[in-house]
């Protein structure tokens, strides 16, 4: 089938796993980013992706979302392999990448539309579908101000409307709150939650706020050096290695006691430091 056919709809989709990836490597000429990794998200629920900077969680997004190649192992969205059907798969998703992607000299309504004309949304139903996103993510009476002019959190929320413009099956948040303060992280979370709840949407994010994940997450997986050292529920994480152990004891066992130990670059960390001081 031509990789631009339109994606038909399947009947067992309510049972098919949303990601499937299999044995999935990547280089980065000598850097190894990830190793043989295995995941499986389920549709329907948030999975998190924790892991120090230079684990492999936005390299791993990144494949997902067909912006970097299948180098080798295999890995699929909705059953739509992410090697030969990009154009489906591409289709199916909203992602939200860490680097802000808003662009400051349009407003945010023209920010939403731009992505409305990239992902093809009928011109008859473009007007509807923007001022639906915009709403949903509480920005409609900002829509018409210039993205320069909105705060952090505002950004983050205009950026889960662009995401949001073709319904996607899958969103993919890689470090959604990055650099927000605890209102504005939390007006982001409580977006997604109603948003998921309405749809059943499925969520693939990763962060590094412990509290974020413990609470929002079904399930996660804990990367560290390209490779994933442990997966479950946050409650079955914690209960396994004591009973008075917290989402960090199990990162901290994981990953060891320096996050950095083989892991990361500087690339990694100035790139995280920009976005938080850019996000204010």
């Amino acid at each position: 089938m031509p990789d631009d056919a339109a994606t038909p709809v399947r009947e067992d989709d309510s049972v098919r796993p949303a990601v499937v990836v299999s044995g999935l490597t990547y280089r980065f000429k000598e850097h190894l980013a990830v190793e043989d990794l295995d995941l499986e998200v389920r549709t329907g629920e948030v999975f998190g992706l924790l892991g120090p900077n230079g684990a492999g969680k936005t390299t791993t997004l990144r494949v997902l979302t067909t912006l970097l190649p299948v180098q080798q192992g295999e890995a699929s969205v909705f059953g739509f392999d992410v090697r030969r059907r990009k154009i489906a798969v591409r289709r199916l998703l909203g992602y939200v990448p860490q680097q802000l992607s808003a662009d400051a000299a349009l407003t945010g309504r023209e920010n939403v539309m731009l992505f409305a004309r990239l992902f093809d949304v009928p011109r008859r139903d473009r007007r509807r579908e923007v001022d639906e996103a915009l709403e949903t993510m509480g920005l409609q009476d900002a829509a018409d101000r210039l993205a320069s002019t909105y705060s952090g959190g505002m950004i983050r929320r205009l950026e889960l409307a662009q995401a949001l413009i073709n319904r996607p099956r899958l969103l993919v948040l890689d470090e959604p709150t990055i650099g927000l303060d605890p209102i504005a992280r939390g007006a982001v979370w409580d977006r997604v939650g109603e948003l998921r709840a309405d749809t059943g949407m499925t969520v693939l994010v990763t962060t590094h706020y412990m509290d974020e994940a413990d609470q929002m997450c079904d399930r996660i997986g804990l990367m560290h050096l390209g490779r994933l050292r442990a997966v479950g529920a946050p409650a079955e994480l914690k209960a396994a290695l004591g009973p008075d152990a917290s989402l960090e004891d199990v990162f901290r066992h994981e990953a060891g006691d320096s996050f950095e130990e083989g892991g990361g670059n500087f690339r990694d960390v100035r790139s995280t430091r920009r976005t938080a001081r850019r996000l204010g």
